[in-house]
């Protein structure tokens, strides 16, 4: 073999290296699904999808979709959790987390549609305050330590609750406890406990609503506990 070939070769096999790297860096486990109730399905970072079930692994970048009558519940890292309504597709836009960093800590999820009921962990409650954040087209929620309902009803949210189909379309936002914050690029509000808020164009501040504009927010059919995965839990 001369030297020419030998180059050529260390050539592919440092190409083959790095795209085995990438492909274990997308692939890293950040929680996993421990409540489900219908059907949840995945679209990975490379374009495929697949049908999940209990005990299965998200990674950063997927999107994750329930159909019609369906729940699911994904338990993360950093003991947060998410819980999708039916028709709603959540995509993990960024999540980094290190128990010895948590200056490094970054929890970003974008709600496609649908809605979403989030019960934060301890991204955001330690190092940066402003490291968890739910986006949507119309608006950015963040937290201090909270749990709440996010609805991105901009295309209208039919069969996502009860009476989801006669909401006005925009995003709304319900908090349980502690403090969420909506923003968009004309301003921002604090929503607390028991209050409602509502963004519909994201060149107009949000608004705090009087009440319930009725979203019929019907309880979830399984309770919101803890959940240790198997570590040799695969993908399915």
């Amino acid at each position: 073999m001369n030297v020419f070939t030998l180059i050529q070769a260390w050539r592919w096999a440092l190409a083959l290296l790095l795209a085995l790297s990438g492909a274990a860096a997308w692939a890293q486990t950040v929680g996993y699904v421990v409540q489900l109730s219908g059907t949840l399905s995945v679209q990975r970072a490379d374009g495929s999808t697949r049908i999940l079930s209990l005990k299965s692994a998200v990674a950063a970048s997927d999107t994750l979709s329930t159909q019609k009558d369906s729940f699911a519940t994904v338990n993360f890292s950093d003991g947060s959790s998410a819980t999708l309504r039916p028709n709603t597709s959540l995509r993990v836009d960024q999540y980094q987390f290190d128990k010895d960093k948590p200056q490094a800590d970054n929890f970003g999820m974008r709600l496609l549609k649908g809605g979403l009921r989030s019960v934060t962990g301890l991204i955001g409650k330690r190092g940066n305050q402003d490291a968890y954040k739910i986006q949507t087209n119309t608006a950015t929620m963040g937290i201090r330590g909270s749990s709440g309902d996010t609805l991105d009803c901009s295309q209208g949210c039919e069969g996502v609750t009860s009476r989801g189909g006669g909401l006005a379309h925009g995003v709304y936002h319900v908090t349980y406890t502690g403090l969420y914050i909506m923003t968009t690029k004309a301003g921002s509000i604090l929503i607390g406990p028991g209050q409602f808020g509502f963004a519909d164009d994201p060149d107009k501040p949000p608004v705090l609503l009087e009440g319930d504009p009725g979203l019929g927010l019907d309880p979830v059919p399984f309770s919101l506990g803890s959940f240790d995965p198997p570590q040799e839990c695969a993908v399915r």
